[in-house]
């Protein structure tokens, strides 16, 4: 029980879905019941979806260690904050070989066991439309119809003052 009171919690999103080509920040935070050591230390790891052999995407333990080969080399940031409990990455130029299943785990001892952060990355070729963007373009449509709306109204009681102006004019014409 004294274990499972002092271990480590990971948080992560549980899915990203970024657009091919731009860069991502994988979001990571901890919360520990001891306070940050010297120990502490961050892996972040890589399963494709083919569930081919999982690769190491990063590591940090007192400073950052960027992978020295693969996929990921010269690819990989550290965006994260110790102080802050933050030990997230930053994946630059996404490919569509990058989508799998990321996993970060943070162990500061003495809190070596815990929970590990896993975050789904989806890349895309194209942002799909979202519900923000069909709100977007509700709004605009609706303010475009008050402006036609609006105009109509102000052209109609122009025509209508200048056809009684004509009138009144007629008749004192006539009179």
């Amino acid at each position: 029980a004294l274990w499972l009171a002092a271990a480590v919690e990971v948080h992560t999103a549980k899915e990203v879905v970024a657009v091919n080509g731009t860069n991502q920040r994988l979001r990571c935070t901890f919360s520990s019941s001891s306070p940050v050591s010297q120990q502490l230390s961050v892996s972040w790891n890589f399963q494709p979806e083919d569930l081919s052999s999982h690769e190491l995407v990063f590591y940090y333990q007192k400073e950052p260690y960027k992978p020295p080969s693969g996929r990921f080399k010269d690819r990989v940031t550290w965006d994260g904050n110790i102080e802050r409990n933050d030990v997230s990455i930053m994946i630059w130029n996404l490919q569509p070989s990058d989508n799998g299943t990321f996993t970060c785990q943070v162990t500061n001892w003495p809190d070596v066991y815990g929970t590990i952060g896993e975050v789904r990355l989806r890349v895309v070729q194209k942002v799909t439309f979202s519900e923000i963007h069909f709100l977007a373009v509700a709004i605009g449509s609706a303010s475009v119809l008050m402006v036609i709306v609006v105009t109509a109204v102000f052209i109609c009681r122009q025509r209508r003052r200048t056809a009684r102006d004509k009138r009144l004019e007629g008749a004192d014409t006539e009179g």
